[in-house]
């Protein structure tokens, strides 16, 4: 328990340290891998528990939705979405696949735009720290000289430290937007070729 509440001290003292931009990088980190891991379980879960094509394409010719308690994966959702959008007219068959299909492949890339700027906001947020602690250092230096290098730490404490916490944040942030970003675009030709499949059949 002792080892504990260091720890936590020392995450106090760090952020102190860094300054003020040191709670919108902790905030911008809390929400960013919030929707990291958010759109990480749902692109896992489109990829897992996919029905067969050929299941998928008798449930559209019985009008019958699928069971997701069996089937969670993207086909699941394709043929669900077409048959709430289907109508009565089996001639717009093919543009109501086609309109489906477009929905759902756009829906894989939602929220990635949003994690995209978080992690470019934390460096430039880094850099207006790195800005504050000089401006903290010239004044410490303009009214004890440069021979008080105990006050002047403190200045140059906080523009390293949030330059590193901007870096920190913003670095794995990039990587997985960028990992889920190709995951994304895996499904998308996945159900565009689902697709065509389907569209045939109609």
């Amino acid at each position: 328990m002792t080892w504990l509440w260091s720890n936590i001290s020392r995450i106090f003292e760090y952020l102190d340290q860094g300054g003020l931009v040191m709670g919108p990088l902790l905030l911008i980190s809390v929400i960013m891998w919030v929707l990291i891991i958010k759109r990480g379980l749902y692109l896992r879960r489109m990829r897992v528990r996919n029905m067969p094509r050929e299941m998928a394409a008798q449930l559209i010719r019985d009008n019958q939705p699928p069971d997701f308690t069996e089937f969670r994966g993207a086909t699941a959702l394709v043929v669900s979405e077409f048959l709430k959008r289907r109508e009565a007219n089996p001639g717009v068959d093919r543009s109501t696949m086609d309109e489906t299909v477009m929905a759902v492949a756009s829906s894989f890339d939602k929220q990635l735009s949003v994690i995209t700027v978080l992690a470019s906001m934390a460096p430039l947020l880094g850099l207006l720290g790195t800005v504050l602690g000089m401006i903290s250092t010239f004044d410490v230096i303009s009214l004890h000289g440069t021979g008080n290098a105990r006050a002047m730490a403190g200045g140059i404490s906080e523009a390293l430290i949030s330059t590193q916490t901007g870096l920190l944040v913003a670095i794995p942030g990039l990587t997985m937007k960028n990992f889920l970003a190709s995951r994304a675009q895996t499904l998308k030709h996945r159900v565009s070729s689902l697709g065509i499949f389907l569209g045939r059949r109609l």
